[in-house]
Order: C-alpha cells, then structure tokens, then sequence
C-alpha cells in the first residue's frame, strides 16, 4: 500500500491532471458506467461536525475508492486546521486490495474546483474575464485557478467578512495566479460587473441578493452542501438554469435547492440537467450570452476517486510516497 501525504500529492498533481480526471469521470458518470450511492453523514452535534462517508466505481478509467470527509466550521476559529479535512482510500478494481491512502484535504479543494472549471468550460460566456469570489478560504483558492485554466480572467473582486483573511487572500492570489485580484468592501461591489461568480464560503444563509446578478453571469455554488444551509436565495435560483453534479445528490443534500422547493417557488424539474449530461452533448449548456447559469455542487465521489487514480499513478511514476505493509 502506498501512503501519499499533502506534499507528496501537491507534488504530482496540477490542476490540469485533475480538470481532465474529473471531467472523464463525469462523463463515464453520464454514460452509466458509475455506481455510487449517495453519500452517508454523522452528526457530531457537541463539537459543531460533521463526518462524510463517500464511495464510489468509475468504469471506464477504472478507479474504486472512498473519502472520508469531515466538515468543522469552528476549525480554523479554535483549532488552526481546516474547516474541511479528508482521507482518500484507493482500492484496486479488479481485487479489491489497497492501493493506497491519500491525504484528502488538499485533494478535495483540487477535484472541487475542477469541477467548477468543468462546469465554466461548459456554462460560461467565452468572453468571460472578470471573477467575482465569495469567501476567503482554501476553497475559494483553488477556485480562483482551476477556473483560470479555463478562461483568460483579468480581474477577480473577493468578498468575505473578514477582512483580514480577504486581505490575505488577495495579496496570495495576485501573486499566485498572475492576475488583478481585489478586496471588494461588500457583496453587491464584488458582483458588480462580473461575469462569473463563486460562491465558497462558510456561510449558512445566502451571501448575495440574487435581484443584484446581471445578465449573462455563470455562477458556481460550492461552498453549502447539507438540506438546512445555502449560499444561493431563492431569487438567484428562479433566475438560473441550474446544472447540478448528481440530481440525487442534489435532491438528497443541496439546501440552496431544496430550500426554494419547501417554499414552491420551483419543483425539482427547475434542473435543467447534470453536467455529464452536458459533456456528452445529451443535453444542451448556454444557449444565449444573456442567460443566468448556475453549477450547483455538492460534492460527489467520483470526483475523489477518478482525481486519487491520476494522483497514484502519478506518483508511482515519480517514485513518490511511502510503501506501508498492512
């Protein structure tokens, strides 16, 4: 078995290799050649978490594994360490051996935003260049880069509550990504202008008006991913056609969803489709440059799996890792 750590999988892993394992994985995913169930949660309710349990098979490249998640909000507050920190188990298709362990964390925030990459690839104007980003986290930076492999962007507006780490953020991902990337004093001057939007936060009520979003805008929704929580208002779902990573998924966890549907201000048939289902042209993405487009995701365990696969094989290569006997 191989134990790859943070470093070693930082070392392997661009966030191209991940953008091209997420994207095929969805697409096998549309084709059928997916078993996964929907996700399965503990509630640790005296320390404010939550446990994830996420396993799933992607025929077609191959890769069986699971993740295990966990969501502490009060992480970083109390402890220095992440909201969101994770395991990756990579298991051999053929005979159900372990392959290799993974430190999860840093992969979770690759796949997340390859997804959304994938998503814009898809859903945005090809003229798109100015990003406007809700939250300040690791999240919101991997993010910021995946979706700049995607899009010449020029310029990105961040907003967060605090504003130190937005300060932070701004200065890191500047340097980082090669771009403009500024410190927004509210959620309404971050929106302004913007072509596409990120919503990562924390944040368990929504983070703008949807009455603000203007025409023609792409917004990805990672951040919220349990029944009770969303970053998205009712009125920015109304105005969007709304692609999700799985519709059960969705249906079963994605409060920015299921919320406006409690309300009956939309039925489950406001999903316009799953974004396999765009990848393989089954069904169509934009079809006007003044449509409101919105990726909801809640995280699904293909997009682990198909990124630890590209990750193993990888590192085998370079001989990176530590070989443990169990």
């Amino acid at each position: 078995m191989l134990l790859l750590s943070r470093e070693d999988v930082q070392s392997v892993l661009t966030m191209k290799d991940a953008i091209r394992a997420v994207e095929e994985a969805f697409r096998q995913f549309a084709l059928g050649n997916v078993r996964m169930p929907v996700r399965s949660s503990v509630t640790i309710q005296q320390h404010k978490g939550l446990m994830l349990t996420m396993p799933a098979y992607v025929g077609g490249v191959e890769a069986l594994g699971q993740k295990i998640v966990t969501v502490y909000p009060e992480n970083l507050s109390k402890h220095n360490l992440p909201t969101i920190l994770a395991t990756v188990q990579l298991l051999d298709p053929e005979t159900g051996e372990c392959l290799a362990v993974l430190e999860g964390t840093y992969l979770t925030a690759m796949r997340t935003g390859a997804a959304s990459a994938i998503a814009t690839k898809y859903l945005a104007r090809r003229d798109s260049s100015h990003i406007a980003v809700f939250g300040a986290g690791v999240q919101a930076e991997t993010q910021l880069e995946a979706i700049s492999e995607v899009r010449r962007i020029e310029l990105a507006k961040v907003y967060d509550p605090v504003g130190q780490r937005v300060t932070e953020y701004c200065q890191r991902m500047s340097k980082r990504i090669g771009i403009e990337v500024k410190c927004a004093q509210n959620a309404q001057e971050a929106l302004r202008d913007s072509d596409i939007v990120i919503c990562a936060s924390t944040s368990r009520t929504p983070v703008f008006n949807g009455e603000w979003l203007e025409p023609g805008m792409h917004i990805n929704g990672i951040g919220s991913h349990t029944s009770d929580t969303r970053e998205l208002d009712t009125v920015t779902i109304q105005r969007s056609k709304v692609v999700v990573d799985s519709r059960e998924s969705a249906l079963a966890e994605a409060g920015d969803l299921l919320l406006p549907i409690a309300e009956n201000a939309i039925s489950s048939e406001h999903i316009w489709a799953e974004l396999g289902d765009i990848i393989i042209g089954k069904r169509e993405g934009r079809t006007s440059d003044q449509e409101i487009t919105l990726f909801k995701s809640v995280g699904i365990a293909i997009q682990d799996v198909s990124a630890a696969l590209a990750v193993y094989r990888e590192a085998m290569q370079q001989g990176r890792g530590t070989v443990l006997k169990i």
